[in-house]
């Protein structure tokens, strides 16, 4: 089994298409959390610096994470995506040493016969 793939995303977006990229991606942010794979998926933006957004993601796997980029928005964002941005995407990726949030969420299982 592969380990989690995670990065974090600088989407560094144009003033003029602030508003119109937030729309776009928080359509998307729901629909991504209930995709196979997907561990976690935030989308953030920054406090001092309202075009600088964040996404935080981490997939179980790196072929869940292609899975995703895969899908046909994704795609088609892809090749659309330097009419939002003023530089291209900084992607970070990152080793994840906690436990992701669903999990420490979820409570504690216990069984008496039974899984």
């Amino acid at each position: 089994m592969s380990a989690p793939c995670g990065f974090i995303l600088h989407a560094h977006v144009k003033p003029e298409k602030a508003e119109a990229f937030e729309t776009l991606f928080r359509a998307y942010v729901e629909p991504s959390r209930a995709e196979p794979g997907c561990v976690e998926y935030h989308m953030l933006r920054d406090a001092q610096d309202p075009n600088l957004f964040i996404f935080f993601e981490v997939w179980a796997s790196p072929e869940a994470f292609a899975a995703h980029t895969a899908l046909p928005h994704m795609q088609r964002f892809h090749e659309q995506r330097m009419d939002y941005l003023s530089q291209d995407f900084v992607i970070r990726p990152i080793e994840m040493l906690s436990q992701a949030s669903a999990a420490a969420a979820a409570p504690a299982r216990t069984s008496v016969g039974q899984p």
